[in-house]
């Protein structure tokens, strides 16, 4: 398990203007958008203290609406608006002063968080004289830090005690938005945990979406099934899909039923915050997602001479990483050995490709290459019906197996064979197929009877 803490992006999309007024969208650094905030709000002849404070409640509050995503889950295409009366001022081009440049630069990746929470916290804030809130007032700060108080004091006094600052967050790009393409019955991964994560909480403020019991992050028929139900209730195509549309009005909910964009959030913990799946593989992982890469990246080097076909199993090691190397050179990414996500999409496109241009000499073997997602009961199709086939096939010699009907849906009978034969051959019983049970099924298939 690891904690997806939220990462402070290269860049961020600011709308310049109200919401829905008809203004351009610029995209500009991290650093250079908090320093022009900052210089636009608050003077640089203040005590350090109080800027520095006051910075933090910036990037603090600039972070909350990047990591809940508060625009993109309504349908814009920015993070944040240059409007005060909706977020922070922003003036495109404006200069920013050398000091607040000098404390951004150093600062710039620590947020406000709640003790106990891992998202960046709402810190809401006013000027303090002309306008006064619940949150932080700008120009009180300048009379706590003349009296000494230190920047995380002045936080406390109007944020409550119980506030920290996460210091050096990671910078880089963020892979907790929408994975770019749609998730359905046998997608797997971070994704389909966080949405089966979402529709738990959303549940128990409208309870008529079915309970999730799974918690492996594989999209099943239970998932499906909330999926369509939140569907039905918020207006969206009962499709029991994820498409984009879906995914943000899942996070925008819930955001929302959480107050995660509120001052007085109910907040995410870590365990919230804690997926199964690594974002990257690298030397010594070890779990489902490296004997994925495994199967595809063998399937590939089998018809491919610039990639290495090497034994490997369900560690990734020093074969791992010379396959993954050429398998970068060969479509254009770093050639770190080390996997990611923008690796994995393309190794799922290069694997389809074999599929749909699988060489005419090995015709006959076309049945036996694994889909590129798990079977699950509730799956319909051909991939279905291909691993039918070899089911029936182990049931002329093993008559312990329940049977199967070679129909193309994933049924209560296909389950209970393939959690029999889970349990004979040592795998996991979930009644999932994944690359590794295939593979060990169409070997069993070859047996004489």
């Amino acid at each position: 398990m690891s904690i997806r803490y939220p990462i402070v992006p290269n860049n961020i999309t600011v709308h310049l203007g109200k919401p829905d007024d008809d203004a351009k969208n610029v995209t500009v650094s991290f650093t250079n958008y908090i320093g022009n905030v900052a210089s636009h709000e608050i003077y640089p002849t203040w005590p350090k203290n109080a800027l520095i404070a006051n910075i933090y409640t910036i990037i603090s509050f600039t972070m909350n609406r990047i990591y809940n995503e508060w625009y993109r889950s309504k349908g814009y295409n920015f993070d944040i608006t240059s409007s005060p009366a909706y977020d922070q001022m922003y003036v495109e081009n404006g200069a920013i002063y050398e000091n607040i440049g000098d404390i951004v630069d150093d600062i710039f990746n620590n947020y406000v968080v709640k003790n106990g929470q891992i998202q960046p916290f709402f810190t809401k804030y006013c000027d303090g004289r002309k306008i006064t809130c619940a949150g932080l007032s700008q120009w009180g700060t300048v009379s706590l830090a003349n009296q000494g108080k230190t920047p995380l004091e002045i936080l406390k006094y109007y944020y409550g005690k119980d506030i920290s600052i996460r210091y050096d967050a990671e910078v880089g790009d963020s892979t907790m938005g929408f994975p770019g393409y749609s998730i359905g019955l046998g997608s797997a991964g971070n994704p389909v945990l966080a949405i089966q994560r979402d529709l738990k909480r959303i549940k128990q403020n409208y309870p008529a979406i079915p309970g999730i019991t799974s918690s492996v992050g594989i999209y099943d028929e239970e998932t499906k099934e909330a999926v369509l139900k939140f569907q039905e209730i918020f207006n969206l195509p009962k499709t029991g899909v994820v498409d984009k549309a879906t995914w943000y009005k899942i996070k925008y909910v819930y955001t929302s039923v959480k107050k995660l964009a509120d001052l007085y959030s109910e907040g995410l913990s870590k365990e919230e915050a804690s997926f199964l799946y690594n974002d990257t593989l690298k030397y010594g992982d070890t779990g489902i997602e490296v004997e994925h890469i495994h199967y595809f990246l063998d399937s590939i080097a089998f018809l491919d001479n610039d990639i290495p076909r090497l034994p490997t199993n369900s560690i990734y090691n020093n074969n791992t990483i010379t396959m993954v190397k050429a398998f970068q050179k060969k479509y254009g990414l770093k050639e770190s050995g080390i996997f990611t996500y923008t690796d994995y999409n393309a190794l799922k496109n290069a694997y389809n490709n074999i599929l749909r241009s699988f060489p005419s000499e090995y015709k006959e073997f076309i049945d036996e290459l694994y889909p590129d997602y798990f079977l699950t009961k509730g799956t319909q199709g051909e991939d279905v019906k291909r691993f039918q086939k070899f089911l029936l096939a182990i049931c002329k010699f093993d008559k312990s197996i329940p049977g199967v009907r070679v129909n193309g849906i994933f049924d209560d009978l296909t389950e209970k064979s393939v959690l029999k034969l889970q349990n004979d051959y040592g795998f996991d019983k979930n009644g999932i197929v994944g690359p590794r049970l295939w593979k060990k099924v169409v070997e069993l298939s070859k047996r004489k009877p």
